[in-house]
């Protein structure tokens, strides 16, 4: 068992080439080896969001604070809100952040293929966003 305390955990700013706007991650679990999984509490600002990207072995997120929005490609924009969970299959491109209104906090796991987590592609741009 390994317990990483509260104190112990130390929040970043994403990365700005996967990510619109205000975004900060706690990572709260990372595998120890090319597999595994991998554990983020994710921070959006109002505004902020992923790039659209799909993920090798699929994602949950968990909805923990305020309010998003999360689309696959194709689809329409959903709304999720605190304690909605939300599957993601291996594969399928989508995004999620906060609403243009509201910042959103939520829980992001997903398996480790190769050393990878996401594959990341273009941001979503405005149309995509507030459509």
């Amino acid at each position: 068992m390994k317990i990483t305390k509260a104190s112990d955990i130390v929040r970043v700013a994403a990365p700005a080439e996967y990510f619109v706007g205000t975004v900060a991650m706690d990572p709260l679990h990372r595998p120890d080896g090319p597999a595994g999984t991998n554990a983020l509490r994710v921070h959006f600002a109002p505004g902020g969001r992923t790039n659209w990207h799909t993920h090798p072995q699929g994602q949950l997120l968990i909805v923990v604070e305020g309010e998003g929005w999360t689309q696959t490609a194709g689809e329409a924009k959903q709304v999720i809100r605190p304690g909605d969970a939300v599957w993601i299959p291996a594969g399928e491109r989508h995004w999620h952040g906060a609403t243009a209104t509201t910042p959103m906090v939520h829980i992001a796991v997903q398996g480790s293929e190769d050393g990878r987590t996401a594959d990341w592609a273009e941001p979503v741009s405005d149309v995509d966003y507030l459509g």
